[in-house]
């Protein structure tokens, strides 16, 4: 029997500026150089033996646990399915500077160039955000791999950020992002991401981050072959609107916080703490808003309040929530995962 805990902090330094507001809700470390928070994490940094990865009260890594114990931490459906893996990357990133322009391979250029399972497709949820604030996805028009190669090959930090095509968010709002779709979200913008578990990233462009683009940019494997991996096609509008949702969080109702168009990836919902009962599975709650509780079938209640990161086993049961108001981000469902690219 393995029991739900609430999870430190696992902040750590980056290569971009930020990470206060996770201090501040996590109580944790705070920035200056510590914009992303893993949570609930069986993943590495890319190249890294244990950064990374999530502690377990007991001072193991949660990714040996479950590798020791899997039906207990995600269920027979679900280990018969996807095997001892969690299936999910959840992270806080709080940039006080803009990201830059980058991407990440899909499942299929993942496993031909660098022999993994997964790819990173990734999603956000907008937690805060300044007035007017913005992320880039996709670009603006069409353009060849010669035109973005030359822009790479110039260092052309302000032409690669100008052919992103431009989306205004808010608070309560998500974003999907398809694997191959650059990207760059705004600075000030407050986001609770969900992905694939790899730390797959493709830098564009690097002139004002803490990073050696030219070294570091291509996950090794030169810009030539990385550059295939990325989308030229822009995206239209009928897909934008399966793509960027408005008022998710922060509503007086329980519900997916994405389309069926996630449902292959990871699952997301906002729970107000009223009415929300939770199936047994794996699962990670992060309380924004409120106090109070959550009851298991078979682990003792425990109490909660905002910041708390609560990483729920399959052998905890069913579960529900009273007071608090969170997002509570899964696997995807076994008869989904099929639909994965």
């Amino acid at each position: 029997m393995i029991n739900p805990q609430k999870l430190a902090s696992n902040q750590f330094d980056h290569f971009y500026k930020g990470g206060n507001r996770i201090g501040a809700l996590r109580h944790g470390p705070g920035g200056p150089m510590r914009p992303e928070e893993w949570i609930g994490s069986m993943t590495t940094r890319f190249g890294e033996k244990t950064m990374g990865l999530s502690t377990l009260d007991d001072g193991s890594y949660l990714r040996d646990s479950v590798i020791a114990n899997p039906e207990s931490w995600l269920g027979p459906d679900h280990l018969s399915a996807f095997g001892a893996s969690t299936e999910l990357l959840m992270k806080l990133l709080d940039p006080d500077q803009r990201l830059p322009v980058h991407y990440h391979p899909n499942k299929k250029f993942a496993k031909e160039h660098l022999a993994l399972n997964h790819g990173k497709t990734e999603a956000w949820i907008i937690l805060e955000s300044p007035d007017g604030a913005e992320v880039g996805l996709g670009f603006e028009k069409e353009l060849e791999k010669s035109e973005v190669s030359k822009m790479v090959d110039a260092r052309d930090s302000v032409g690669l950020l100008a052919s992103l095509q431009k989306f205004k968010v808010k608070p309560g709002d998500t974003v999907f992002v398809p694997a191959g779709v650059p990207h760059a979200i705004g600075a000030g913008i407050f986001v609770l991401e969900l992905q694939e578990p790899t730390d797959l990233s493709a830098l564009l462009e690097w002139n004002d981050f803490a990073v050696d683009g030219v070294k570091d940019g291509h996950l090794g494997l030169g810009f030539d072959t990385v550059l295939d991996a990325l989308r030229y096609t822009p995206i239209e509008k009928a897909e934008a609107e399966k793509l960027v949702f408005a008022d998710r969080l922060f509503t007086n109702s329980d519900a997916s916080v994405f389309t069926d168009v996630a449902d292959p990836y990871f699952r997301a919902d906002y729970l107000t703490g009223k009415i929300s009962e939770v199936l047994a599975g794996f699962s990670i709650f992060l309380t924004l808003e409120g106090s109070g509780s959550i009851k298991f079938d078979n682990a003792p209640s425990m109490d909660i309040t905002k910041g708390d990161a609560i990483l729920i086993p399959f052998s905890a049961g069913n579960w529900s929530l009273n007071g608090a108001s969170g997002v509570v981000c899964r696997p995807p469902l076994p008869k989904d995962a099929a639909r994965a690219i």
